[in-house]
């Protein structure tokens, strides 16, 4: 909520220390918020009533956040909480977020408009959507199974806040739908999100990958067929159209479809039926489709691999995802996200801390994966740090090449930060032959050998132990496969080539 000419979005000011101060009033007021200062806890518990939102200033840890947390829990659980820093602390931004601070905005790199767009998404009021199309008993005995929870997507970068903004916007015109952006970006989230935005969320989300499935079985998944239309088809079966009547079809990969298949989906799109292989009535349906693809298919068009009518079909509003590495915003709150959600999935009690240095690993690092890169670091950090905090060491860049000259730069800055504090944690008394004695060393982990080491050694090493922990730490050899972001065939060669116990 925003403040208008006739109603103020009000937000308590937590600081134990001192009110807000002038400067900081008008900064909020420009960003969209009206400050109540409260000086204590108890003070927020009985204003809670007459805020959209909490501003905390955090001084040096997130004790008091954890408490404010506890409390709106408690009271009004979907109250957004925005921290606000004094300065730059990167490892106190990350502690906050991953303690349920949806924004944190830093004092000393103060910018009007990307305090407005943090402040208006996190108090944007979430959209309500309109009851579902009516769909069939037939529909709805089949999507009476439990749905999984919805996906997130992370938006604290301005340029993914903008995109946010224009995709809730396209949820509620129900226009056909195109999301285009490299691989691993997050196009199938950003799909969901424009499905749950929508007047359709109370009806399924149905996506078919039209890259990953046979050119022979891409008409059945699509249009369904009838009992005895080939050998095997024992009974009916609904194709994604029928499936997802009422509610979206999301085609990923798109621009794999082969031509065939293109004029076919073309006229179901224009006509809203489809024909079941075998089948002799055509069926109505209703859905609206979201479409995405990593191609140009421009290109595509001139080379007669995508039909135009088609693209223009599907491109009646397009959404660009950019890389993760443009919306640098996003990707400490993403790997909090990711850290939490693997953790659980790994059986941890709690997820480990992103350490500073780790936290700048990361936001140096070029991600030409996206978000999908990130998610296998992620995991594979989880098994190396095995529950404690995670560090530089335990961050494996899928693109070696250039990790290898930035994780020097990493594992100098740890050894600077370390050799400070072994310093500093001296007595000032010490000769300087104690000195010299307790002289800091580096962590083994960040330890540069004495005798020269070839890369591929140094990679093959590591590799083997990650399998290693996989193993010891799933249940099952599938498992094991997907913690480090390979696939159950790979993981067997691997064992075999390294000479993993266990590997035929």
């Amino acid at each position: 909520m925003l403040i208008t000419n006739d109603q103020a979005c009000n937000a308590l000011w937590l600081d134990p220390f001192s009110p807000a101060g002038d400067m900081e009033r008008g900064r909020l007021a420009a960003a969209g918020l009206c400050l109540l200062p409260v000086r204590t806890l108890e003070d927020l518990r009985q204003a809670l009533t007459k805020a959209s939102a909490v501003v905390v200033r955090l001084m040096g840890n997130t004790d008091l956040l954890t408490e404010v947390r506890r409390l709106t829990e408690a009271f009004k659980q979907d109250i957004p909480i925005i921290c606000r820093l004094d300065g730059k602390n990167l490892g106190l931004a990350v502690d906050a977020m991953r303690k349920g601070a949806c924004h944190v905005l830093d004092a000393d790199d103060y910018d009007e408009n990307s305090w407005r767009s943090a402040v208006e998404l996190a108090t944007r009021p979430p959209v309500q959507p309109k009851p579902a199309a009516p769909v069939s008993r037939a529909s709805a005995r089949q999507e009476s199974a439990p749905k999984p929870a919805p996906k997130t997507f992370v938006f604290a970068d301005p340029m993914s806040q903008k995109l946010l903004a224009l995709a809730q916007r396209v949820a509620l015109a129900q226009v056909t739908t195109l999301v285009t952006g490299p691989t691993g970006a997050g196009k199938e989230v950003l799909a969901a999100v424009i499905h749950e935005s929508s007047p359709r969320a109370g009806a399924p989300m149905v996506s078919l990958n039209c890259g990953a499935i046979p050119e022979h079985l891409m008409e059945d998944m699509l249009f369904g067929h009838e009992k005895g239309a080939y050998t095997g088809a024992l009974r009916d079966h609904k194709g994604i159209f029928e499936q997802a009547h009422g509610g979206t079809v999301f085609l990923d990969e798109i621009g794999e479809l082969p031509l065939s298949l293109q004029a076919k989906l073309l006229r179901v799109l224009q006509e809203k039926k489809i024909t079941r292989l075998g089948g002799q009535q055509p069926i109505d349906v209703d859905f609206r489709l979201i479409a995405a693809t990593n191609k140009d298919l421009k290109l595509a068009m001139t080379a007669r691999e995508f039909r135009e009518d088609l693209y223009f079909r599907i491109s009646t509003f397009r959404l660009t995802i950019p890389m993760l590495r443009d919306r640098s915003a996003d990707i400490l709150p993403l790997a909090v996200q990711l850290t939490a959600k693997h953790a659980a999935q790994q059986g941890l009690m709690c997820a480990p801390t992103l350490s500073e240095p780790a936290a700048r690993a990361l936001l140096a690092y070029h991600w030409p994966g996206n978000v999908r890169e990130l998610e296998n670091v992620i995991q594979r950090a989880l098994v190396l740090s095995q529950g404690e905090d995670i560090q530089p060491a335990h961050l494996l860049f899928d693109d070696v090449g250039s990790e290898s000259q930035t994780q020097l730069d990493w594992s100098a800055s740890a050894f600077a930060a370390h050799a400070t504090s072994a310093v500093e944690s001296e007595d000032a008394n010490n000769t300087s032959e104690g000195m010299q004695a307790a002289a800091p060393s580096l962590p083994a982990e960040l330890a540069m050998p004495v005798a020269p080491i070839r890369l591929p050694d140094a990679v093959k090493s590591n590799e083997h132990k990650m399998i290693l922990r996989a193993i010891e730490a799933a249940p099952t050899r599938a498992e094991a496969a997907r913690m480090l972001g390979i696939s159950p065939r790979t993981l067997r060669y691997k064992m075999a080539q390294l000479k993993v116990a266990g590997a035929a």
